[in-house]
C-alpha cells in the first residue's frame, strides 16, 4: 500500500504546460490564479493515443479543492492535469450560454453558431440607428389620437381629453431616462402645438416670473407657445447629452425660425449640425456641408463643404450625392471631375425620393444633349428620367414632360391626356409655365380628355401672372380686354399690359399703342384675330403664332 501510495504521489512522466511541481518540503505553494479562470474550462492538448481532439472539461469540487485564500493550490492543479488526458472522454461538457444542445451533438462548430441571431428584446441604440444608409429612421413621435377606441368603450364610458392624455404622457416621460422616449415626446409637443395654431409671436413671449427649462414650470401652460418652449428645453437637454436626433431636430428648429420668431438662426444651428454629423447623422452632415458652402452661420469653406457632402454621400444621402455630382461637373466647389460627377448623379438618381428629387432631372438634362465621352445623347432615356423626377414631385421635370407630350418632343407621342396630367402636377406645385400650358389646353379643349373652359383658362393665366410670368401678364390683359373667361375691363387690361410691357413684351407694347389710339380717336392697330376665331392647339411652324400664347 505504501508503495502504491508513493507511486500515486509521484509526478507524471510527461508535463503538461499547466503542470506545477510540488514543493520539496511537502507544502503546496498557491498559484496566483483566480477562480473564474478555471470555473468553466481548462485548455486541452490532444494526446497521442486516440484521445478526443476537441472539447473542454470542467473543474468540479470533487476534482479540485480550493484553498481558503480563494486560489487553487499547485497540487490541485497537478492532480487534475495529471489525469486529464486519460479521463477527458468520460467527463460531460456542461451546457453554456453559447450552446443549446448536449455534449453528444456534433463537434467543431463555432461557440456562437447557434446564437448569431440577435434577441428581439435587445434594445437598439442611436448609434446603431445611425450606422445605416439614408434615410436613417428617428424614433417616431407618439400620437395621442384615440378615436379608434370609441367603438370599443361602453355606452357610459368616456375617453380622456387631449389635455389629460398629454399630462399623463408628460408624467410618464419624467419617469424614464430613455432618450428616444423623451425625444418622441418633444417632437409630439411641437406637432401638437402646430395643430393648436402656433404663431411665432407667441413663442417669443415668455410667461411672467417663469424660467424656461425648469421642471417646475414645464406643463404649467398648455398654450402652443408653452408647449414649444417645453419641447425646446427637452431637446436642448438631450442634445447636450449627445443624442444626435435631438441635435438635428434642434438645429433644424433654429434654421427654420421655429425657436426665433420665424427668423433663421444659423449661428445656433450650425454647431448642432456639425455635432450630429460627426455622430453619423447623414442629414446633419449634408446640412453642415450647405452651411460651409453658402456661409450660413460660418465662413464659406468649399473644402469643408465637400468634406461633409462626401460624409453624407457615403451614407447614400440623395441630396448630398446630387450636390456632389453637380459640383464635380461644374467645378464650383473646386471638384472638377466630370466622370465622378456622372457617377454621383447616377447613384443619387437611384436613391432619389420625394424630398431630394432633382438628381433624375439633372441626369436627364445630360442625356438630352449628351455630355463628354460617357454620356451619349439619348432623348428617350432623358424622357424616362424626367418622368421619374416628375413622379417624385420635381416641378420643372413635370413641366418638361407636359411640354413633351403636347408637342411630341423627346421621342414622346402627342398625348393630350399625359400632357394635361404632367402640366397639372407641376402647376399645382407652383410652376408658372405649367399653368400657362393648362391655360392653353383649356382654351381649345381636348375632347374627350378635357372640355373647353375659358373661365378655367383665365384662372390659370391669372395665377401665372401673379407669379410674374411675362407672357401670362400679357394673356390676362388680353383676356380682360376681350372678355374671355372674365368680365371685360379695358382699364384693368391696360394695367396688365403695362406690367408686361415694362418687362419687355412687344405684344403688350402694341396693345397699349392700340388702346391709346382708340382713346384718342384714331384707328387702332389690328393685332388680334376676331373674337370668333378659333385657335388651333397643334399649329405647325408655318402657322401664325397664337395671339395669347
Amino acid at each position: 500500500m505504501e508503495g502504491q501510495a508513493a507511486e500515486t504521489q509521484s509526478p507524471p512522466t510527461h508535463h503538461s504546460p499547466m503542470y506545477v511541481p510540488a514543493s520539496s518540503t511537502g507544502e503546496q505553494p498557491a498559484l496566483q490564479l483566480t477562480r473564474p479562470t478555471f470555473s468553466a474550462y481548462i485548455p486541452y492538448r490532444p494526446g497521442p493515443e486516440g484521445v478526443p481532439d476537441s472539447g473542454t472539461s470542467q473543474l468540479s469540487p470533487e476534482t479540485v479543492r480550493a484553498g481558503s485564500s480563494g486560489f487553487y493550490s499547485a497540487a490541485d492543479i497537478n492532480r487534475v492535469v495529471d489525469g486529464y488526458e486519460h479521463k477527458r472522454a468520460s467527463l460531460a461538457r456542461p451546457h453554456s450560454s453559447y450552446s443549446a444542445c448536449s455534449d453528444l451533438g456534433s463537434r467543431g462548430r463555432s461557440p456562437g453558431a447557434l446564437s448569431r441571431k440577435s434577441p428581439e428584446t435587445r434594445p437598439t441604440s442611436y448609434a446603431e440607428l445611425l450606422n445605416v444608409p439614408y434615410p436613417q429612421p428617428a424614433p417616431a413621435p407618439i400620437t395621442l389620437d384615440n378615436n379608434h377606441l370609441r367603438g370599443n368603450v361602453g355606452n357610459n364610458a368616456s375617453l380622456l381629453s387631449a389635455q389629460q392624455t398629454l399630462e399623463m404622457y408628460r408624467q410618464n416621460v419624467k419617469k424614464t431616462n430613455d432618450f428616444s422616449i423623451q425625444y418622441s415626446f418633444a417632437v409630439f409637443l411641437i406637432s401638437y402645438a402646430q395643430e393648436q395654431g402656433l404663431t411665432f409671436h407667441e413663442i417669443s413671449r415668455k410667461t411672467p416670473g417663469s424660467k424656461p427649462g425648469t421642471p417646475s414650470n414645464e406643463g404649467a401652460e398648455s398654450s402652443p407657445a408653452a408647449l414649444v418652449r417645453e419641447a425646446k428645453s427637452i431637446l436642448t437637454r438631450l442634445a447636450n447629452g449627445g443624442y444626435p436626433f435631438a441635435q438635428y431636430y434642434l438645429a433644424d428648429g433654429y434654421a427654420s425660425g421655429l425657436f426665433n420668431k420665424g427668423k433663421e438662426d444659423y449661428h445656433a444651428a450650425f454647431p448642432l449640425f456639425i455635432l450630429a454629423g460627426k455622430h453619423g447623422h447623414a442629414e446633419s452632415a449634408y446640412r453642415a456641408g450647405l452651411c460651409y458652402e453658402f456661409g450660413w452661420g460660418c465662413r464659406k469653406d468649399p473644402a469643408k463643404a465637400v468634406q461633409y457632402l462626401r460624409t453624407a454621400a457615403s451614407k447614400n444621402h440623395p441630396g448630398a450625392m446630387a450636390r456632389l455630382g453637380k459640383a464635380c461637373l461644374s467645378g464650383d466647389l473646386g471638384e472638377n471631375r466630370y466622370r465622378e460627377g456622372v457617377k454621383w448623379l447616377k447613384r443619387a438618381t437611384e436613391a432619389a425620393d420625394t424630398i431630394y428629387n432633382a438628381a433624375p432631372y439633372h441626369l436627364g438634362l445630360l442625356y438630352e444633349v449628351g455630355y463628354g465621352e460617357d454620356v451619349f445623347k439619348d432623348e428617350s432615356y432623358a424622357a424616362e428620367l424626367f418622368t421619374q423626377a416628375a413622379e417624385l414631385g420635381h416641378v420643372e421635370a413635370g413641366f418638361r414632360m407636359g411640354e413633351a407630350y403636347e408637342h411630341g418632343k423627346l421621342n414622346c407621342p402627342r398625348d393630350p391626356a399625359l400632357s394635361v396630367h404632367f402640366y397639372t402636377g407641376a402647376a399645382e406645385r407652383g410652376h408658372a409655365g405649367a399653368m400657362m400650358g393648362l391655360c392653353a389646353w383649356y382654351m381649345v379643349g381636348a375632347e374627350p380628355v378635357l372640355e373647353k373652359d375659358e373661365e378655367e383658362a383665365y384662372e390659370w393665366a391669372r395665377r401665372a401672372a401673379d407669379l410674374g410670368l411675362v407672357k401670362a401678364q400679357y394673356a390676362v390683359g388680353y383676356f380682360t380686354e376681350m372678355g374671355i373667361g372674365c368680365r371685360r375691363d379695358i382699364l384693368e387690361a391696360n394695367v396688365w399690359y403695362v406690367k408686361a410691357a415694362d418687362s419687355g413684351d412687344e405684344r403688350a407694347k402694341q396693345r397699349l399703342a392700340a388702346i391709346r389710339a382708340a382713346v384718342s380717336g384714331g384707328t387702332p392697330m389690328e393685332v388680334a384675330p376676331p373674337r370668333s376665331g378659333k385657335v388651333r392647339k397643334n399649329q405647325t411652324k408655318d402657322d401664325k403664332d397664337c395671339v395669347v400664347m
